[in-house]
């Protein structure tokens, strides 16, 4: 079972590696991580996704809570979340078999960014089961090779969420120090 969680951070140099060596150390696996900075460049949002159950998730949200640099920590449980990640396929397309794997493409709605003699580069985004959809299909035609981006996340509804926990509506209010 996998869990997604929102981390809102201080922007500043080593926090991703404290996140990140929090899970390393206590030995569970970080599947996904994307980090960007957030509309307020004083932080950055992390969306993490690891594997474990409700007790792991539970006990890295309060671990990772104690991090001074952490601002707030948000579960990203699903139907409550939007959830989008990035993929770069790279496609054989030897043997005249182009069109097929452009018409393919086009129904998954990817987009073919690069196109050579011998293969194309097709750039999808999705939750992860469409993503690893194109790809079983793809394999079929030969996949060269596949780099994915990190999945990012959003809580649903109008709201948005302080640094202090509380949904408030409107713009994000700067950060609340712990």
């Amino acid at each position: 079972m996998e869990f997604t969680l929102g981390i809102l951070v201080d922007n500043e140099a080593g926090v991703l590696a404290r996140v990140a060596s929090l899970f390393s150390r206590r030995g569970y696996n970080i599947q996904s991580l994307a980090v960007g900075p957030t509309d307020d460049p004083g932080t950055s949002w992390i969306t993490l996704r690891a594997e474990g159950g409700d007790g792991v998730r539970i006990q890295m949200q309060r671990q990772l809570d104690k991090l001074v640099e952490v601002v707030a920590v948000y579960h990203m449980a699903e139907g409550a979340s939007v959830e989008r990640e990035l993929a770069l396929i790279k496609v054989r397309t030897d043997g005249g078999r182009r069109a097929e794997v452009m018409q393919i493409a086009q129904t998954f709605r990817a987009a073919v960014i690069d196109v050579s003699p011998r293969s194309v580069v097709l750039e999808t985004t999705g939750d992860s089961a469409k993503v690893n959809a194109l790809i079983e299909v793809m394999r079929d035609f030969g996949v060269l090779e596949v780099a994915r981006a990190g999945a990012v996340a959003m809580l649903r509804g109008p709201g948005v969420f302080r640094g202090d926990g509380e949904e408030a509506e409107g713009d994000r209010p700067q950060a609340q120090a712990h």
